[in-house]
């Protein structure tokens, strides 16, 4: 491994062939560079869609109603189904694992929010405190709305920091108060939030909206968090809660427009099923890739016994061993990929490095490779180049020295 006379001997045949070496060293390198790429972008593509997970608590179902598209007990289809704080009670209090709920009401019109003389519109949505969990909000200054708020009907409201930028420039919000379609409420905290949209927005407690916003007993939707890990027990527990909400509301428990549930726990679980498949069919395609690449090296390596055949002859007349004769035709071939196929890594990373700014997208961010995936790639690389060499070479240890000394 470390005899200098083997060394030197493979540069100067590196030397002596160097067309014929780059261009096998290209296959090599082209194949490590594509599967750098392809792992980069599928990581690209995962950061995108994990980070729309962020959005809301990836452990949560959220159900929202809808128009009923079945009749039912002599009722005609098309009936609007409206929830109400007995879905949210009945819910909490039906025995499933639920750990963090909440109801909301949308209010949708006239949402017209005022400090001063400063006049803005946002969204707002009228929620219990376990929406600061559901929706993965951080509170940035004072707090954001609790039980006492929800029972005593206050009238406080949590802003985000969009909406305090709009109405308060570099005021402190807190303890100040804004009109909400011409009612003061006071600011009790800001947040921020991962989703643009949610940014849009204030929440109020649901009670005091409900009451102060002429919104009775209703509610938009509900979500809740679970602390059940497997698909089946997430499809029984929907099961059970269509069952529950279609006897309320009189309506088919197959109608699956009636009621909608969003199980972001199955849809991340088969988002996380998907990328892994994606990452083995990309490792697939680039082990393959490689795979050309090392043909190419053990034609070349063939090549190189057949023309160093007299001198392997003339090396084992003289006691040269067999091992000896692998060494060095394995050492040439592993040199050859693991060179070839670093600078294909490194050319691999850089682009990813340099494009990785320009390309923060959606559902595609941040294209890159961890410290794992190189040393990886640095394992395939090494045995690729033994597995290029080993053939060669096992022929060239194999030769009779008298049909080599013989062979023109």
């Amino acid at each position: 491994m470390f005899d200098l006379d083997k060394w030197q001997e493979i540069f100067e045949t590196i030397r002596k062939n160097k067309l014929r070496t780059i261009l096998t060293g290209f296959s090599v390198s082209w194949g490590i560079f594509m599967l750098i790429i392809l792992l980069g972008s599928g990581n690209g593509l995962q950061n995108g869609v994990l980070d729309q997970f962020k959005q809301d608590a990836v452990n949560s179902l959220w159900i929202y109603s809808g128009r009923t598209s079945l009749p039912f007990s002599g009722m005609k289809a098309g009936r609007r189904i409206q929830f109400t704080n007995d879905d949210y009670q009945k819910t909490k209090d039906s025995g499933l694992d639920i750990d963090k709920i909440s109801s909301r009401y949308s209010i949708f019109r006239n949402n017209l929010i005022s400090y001063k003389t400063e006049f803005v519109n946002y969204n707002i949505i009228a929620v219990h405190p376990d929406t600061e969990t559901l929706e993965s909000t951080s509170n940035i200054k004072g707090r954001f709305l609790n039980e006492i708020d929800v029972k005593n009907f206050r009238k406080v409201v949590a802003i985000s920091t969009v909406v305090e930028e709009a109405l308060f420039k570099r005021e402190n919000p807190i303890g100040k108060y804004v009109k909400i379609n011409g009612i003061p409420f006071q600011v009790i905290g800001t947040f921020t939030d991962y989703s643009e949209r949610d940014l849009q927005r204030v929440y109020v407690p649901i009670s005091t909206a409900q009451k102060v916003f002429n919104g009775a007993n209703r509610i938009s939707n509900m979500s809740f968090t679970t602390n059940t890990p497997d698909i089946e027990s997430l499809q029984a527990m929907e099961q059970y809660l269509r069952k529950s909400f279609a006897t309320r509301h009189k309506f088919d428990v197959t109608d699956r427009r009636a009621m909608w549930i969003n199980n972001n726990m199955e849809n991340y679980q088969r988002t996380m099923a998907l990328f892994s498949g994606i990452r083995i069919f990309v490792w697939i395609i680039g082990i393959f890739t490689i795979i050309a690449g090392i043909v190419g090296v053990s034609n070349i390596m063939i090549i190189v016994v057949r023309e160093r055949t007299k001198e392997i002859g003339i090396r084992k007349a003289l006691g040269a061993t067999p091992n000896s004769i692998v060494g060095l035709v394995l050492l040439e071939s592993v040199l050859i990929t693991s060179a070839a196929g670093y600078i294909g890594l490194v050319l691999g990373v850089i682009l990813l490095e340099v494009l990785a700014p320009h390309t923060q997208i959606e559902f595609f961010m941040n294209p890159s490779v961890d410290l794992s995936v190189g040393i990886q790639a640095t394992l395939v690389l090494v045995f690729a180049g033994l597995l290029a060499g080993f053939f060669p070479a096992w022929k060239a240890a194999n030769v009779r020295p008298i049909e080599a000394l013989a062979h023109e």
